[in-house]
């Protein structure tokens, strides 16, 4: 029986460095045309080890982590036409940017996430009434880089 926990072996910067590539590696699947069906597993499973590493590092912007990493769950999830995983996430990403009280961009990005979901459900009003939503929040994001983002990421939801 072990004796210690994956938090006692690995450090909370290898936690952080583990979690940002895995990040960054679910962006290029995310982004690669023809994926292979090994592809998409590999695509689900790198977003939550991620969404898990971030978990186990006691960062100062835990809640921020993790809402963002709920939020790329919910998007591989869409990408993969799986609605229900999509909204579980979706909604992770929600209760926490909002019982957090996040960033503008990570609300709109929770937000967004639904609205995204909710379209992968065929729901056409939840889609309206969360993209409305994430269109507000967006409305309040200071930094044009992030507000670019949100909006480019509102512009793909029909």
């Amino acid at each position: 029986m072990p004796t210690s926990s994956p938090t006692d072996i690995v450090d909370a910067d290898t936690h952080r460095r583990l979690a940002v590539d895995l990040f960054n590696h679910v962006w290029t699947l995310l982004e690669t045309e023809d994926r292979s069906r090994e592809q998409d597993d590999e695509m689900v499973h790198a977003a939550h080890a991620s969404r898990w590493h971030w978990a186990q590092t006691g960062d100062a912007k835990l809640p921020q982590r993790l809402a963002v990493g709920d939020w790329q769950c919910s998007r591989v999830y869409a990408v993969l036409g799986r609605p229900d995983a999509a909204l579980h996430h979706a909604g992770r990403c929600v209760a926490i940017a909002e019982s957090a009280e996040l960033e503008a961009w990570v609300l709109a990005s929770a937000y967004e996430a639904m609205a995204r979901a909710a379209m992968v459900a065929g729901d056409t009003a939840e889609l309206g009434r969360w993209r409305d939503r994430a269109r507000e929040a967006a409305d309040r994001i200071v930094n044009a880089e992030e507000r670019q983002a949100i909006d480019a990421d509102l512009a793909t939801l029909a």
